[in-house]
């Protein structure tokens, strides 16, 4: 009889759907159709490598997949988003969010604990991704669309992936689902209230 090893099966899908989600969103990125979010990223990248290290001294195995190429994938896009991007690193909402990242970097190193690690940097990545929330409300055509989509569909097959169901090592794909989501829904929000308003706009998908 097979082994289908379903963990391991669900963590490598969700490795693939997180690489596949930055494709289009790092090419519209260099097209100019998409412009992220020079701070959120940035953050996403730099928090993602604490919870990555986190989640692996907490014992995650097929689940470290998606964490791994989420990392990667934010690295790119936050060196892309220097010249393509939207926001600056020292505007005074930026500068908070990063100041608050910083915070979170030094509480870890002081603690040394790999729990209040994963739980101070989700706390502060999910700042950043409020800016970007923001952001693809108020300018829908900013955003690619079918990367974040990917993104919440990889993000549920990272939490397949934990098995059995540890509380601490679910904490990031049920996180990042909600923040992949919450982005889908605010891009589709914000280009429901532009065709109501008679405004035109362009589709980056």
């Amino acid at each position: 009889m097979i082994d289908l090893n379903l963990p391991l099966w669900c963590g490598l899908i969700s490795g693939a759907l997180s690489a596949v989600a930055f494709l289009p969103y790092t090419y519209a990125t260099l097209k100019g159709r998409c412009r992220p979010q020079r701070a959120s990223w940035l953050i996403w990248m730099v928090l993602g490598s604490i919870s990555l290290f986190s989640q692996w001294v907490e014992g995650a195995q097929a689940s470290l997949w998606f964490a791994a190429v989420q990392v990667m994938g934010a690295g790119l896009v936050a060196i892309l988003s220097i010249r393509h991007g939207a926001g600056s690193f020292v505007s005074r909402q930026d500068s908070a969010i990063l100041t608050l990242a910083g915070a979170g970097l030094v509480t870890y190193f002081l603690t040394d604990t790999a729990a209040y690690a994963l739980a101070i940097t989700i706390a502060i990545s999910a700042l950043g991704g409020v800016a970007t929330v923001i952001k693809a409300f108020n300018a829908p055509d900013s955003e690619a669309i079918s990367a974040w989509i990917a993104g919440t569909v990889a993000s549920f097959f990272a939490i397949l992936a934990v098995i059995p169901p540890v509380p601490l090592l679910l904490a990031y794909p049920v996180y990042m689902l909600g923040m992949n989501g919450a982005v889908v829904i605010a891009i589709l929000w914000g280009r429901n209230r532009r065709n109501r308003s008679g405004l035109p706009g362009g589709i980056a998908w």
